[in-house]
């Protein structure tokens, strides 16, 4: 086989710094921003809101130590689909592909891109959700879900043309949000004059019963705002060095988030009274009123813009891995297999993604979806770092050029930990968690149609 004959293959252009980026920059979106308010209704104590975001942060950071050996050892395009796949087979693997790509990563772009198109709408009307612009019956199409399908298709053709461009954009904005996150967190810190900070344990004196009840809840919510570190991993195949720079991005990066987090929140919490806290959705914009005035609320808007912009081309390139990995496995549409010769990105991938994640801003269905699959992603989480058991028994001898510290207690910690937050999502919410349920059962026999192709094949 000649030079020209040899198949296209995917280039490492990715390094530390964006590894790094990418990790902060995908999991920082809007969540940040809101969560707090929600956390506060079910528990309402600083110190307790506080625990709550360290013990999720720790959390993150046993998978992330956890994905770290995973990653390090089986550097290619995918991640965690690599991982089940080389320890369950190839059906557990396409069981997350599969969820990752009806539901998950698809219908969070979908959500992301109409989210931003809402926030934009307070500045050009136009462009909000509310704005119907095409109506046929019962079914309409608004200007903000135009605008949305259009960032899709925009950050797709940026993704397309090559990782360079894909990653140049997600460092941009990621240095903006961290930027902007930290001169609002230092200013409620030490600019405002109000403390409003109570760390007594209990305030409220909720019974034990209460707190662990609020715990839950809460626990729920910052693993929803945390939840992506993993993602980067799916583009392992493009990271310069993996076996160094993988576990490394991984560590930088969960850290960074752990440490943004927790001075937002500090701010938060010192700048508004509790009473005031407890609901509020649009946290951050109320404690940036608080703090500037009522013209600083646009100001305050525009970062969050920036942050979910991010998160969004963020999950745009590496999300697209999953499928070119499931394709390669012939499992997944073939053509989505394929490397563009000249942008080295995997072309046919992206376009899938970016076309589905754009159906799914028409049909409204994308929040209902990302609902239904929270449940699962726990479990996937589960499934993905149970495998680290799993293959230090099964691939004795697979180079691990860097093994999870504390080995075996953090990673049983973050699976236990994470099983109890699913336990508690199902009793929360399980018609959606059944649902969710379903919906991955249904891959199955999507698996079966794909399996049977590539016997033929």
């Amino acid at each position: 086989m000649n030079e020209k004959d040899q198949p296209v293959k995917l280039e490492r252009q990715l390094g530390l710094f964006d590894s790094s980026m990418m990790v902060i920059g995908i999991v920082i979106g809007s969540g940040i921003f809101m969560t707090t308010g929600l956390m506060a209704e079910a528990l309402p104590s600083a110190s307790l809101i506080l625990l709550a975001w360290i013990l999720g942060g720790l959390q993150m950071l046993a998978g992330a130590l956890t994905y770290a050996e995973l990653g390090a050892a089986m550097p290619k395009a995918g991640g965690q689909y690599v991982y089940l796949r080389e320890a369950y087979g190839p059906l557990s693997g396409f069981l997350f592909g599969w969820v990752a790509f009806v539901a998950y990563i698809s219908g969070t772009n979908a959500a992301i891109a109409v989210a931003i198109a809402e926030h934009l709408g307070s500045f050009y009307p136009s462009l909000s959700t509310y704005n119907s612009i095409i109506g046929i019956g019962s079914f309409s199409i608004s200007g903000g879900q135009i605008f949305a399908m259009s960032l899709i298709v925009v950050l797709s053709l940026i993704n397309y043309l090559g990782i360079v461009f894909g990653k140049w954009v997600q460092n941009i904005f990621t240095v903006l949000k961290i930027g902007s996150i930290l001169l609002f967190a230092l200013a409620g810190l030490f600019i405002s004059t109000g403390n409003h900070l109570d760390l007594s344990l209990n305030p409220t004196d909720m019974s034990i019963g209460s707190i662990l009840t609020g715990m839950g809840i809460a626990l729920v919510a910052v693993n929803w705002t945390v939840g992506g570190w993993e993602y980067v991993t799916f583009a392992a195949g493009e990271i310069k060095n993996p076996k160094k720079n993988l576990p490394l991005a991984l560590i930088i990066g969960t850290i960074m988030i752990l440490v943004l987090y927790f001075l937002i929140n500090i701010a938060y919490l010192k700048v508004l009274p509790m009473d005031t806290l407890i609901g509020e959705i649009k946290v951050g914009e109320m404690a940036a009123r608080t703090l500037y005035g009522p013209g600083i609320a646009g100001v305050f808007t525009l970062v969050i813009i920036v942050s979910m912009f991010g998160a969004l081309n963020g999950n745009i390139l590496v999300g697209s891995r999953v499928y070119y990995a499931m394709a390669k496995d012939h499992l997944f549409f073939s053509s989505a297999a394929n490397v563009h010769p000249k942008f080295k990105t995997p072309g046919n991938a992206i376009i899938i993604q970016g076309f589905w994640a754009a159906i799914l801003t028409l049909t409204g269905t994308f929040e209902e979806l990302i609902t239904l699959v929270v449940f699962v992603n726990f479990m996937m989480w589960i499934a993905a770092s149970s495998t680290v058991f799993v293959l230090r028994k099964k691939q004795p001898n697979l180079e691990r050029p860097y093994k999870v510290w504390g080995y075996p207690y953090v990673p049983a910690f973050f699976i236990i930990f994470s099983s109890v937050i699913m336990v508690n999502t199902f009793f929360k919410s399980p018609e959606q968690s059944l649902m969710g349920l379903g919906l991955t059962l249904l891959g199955i026999p999507a698996y079966l149609y794909w399996k049977k192709k590539r016997e033929i094949i």
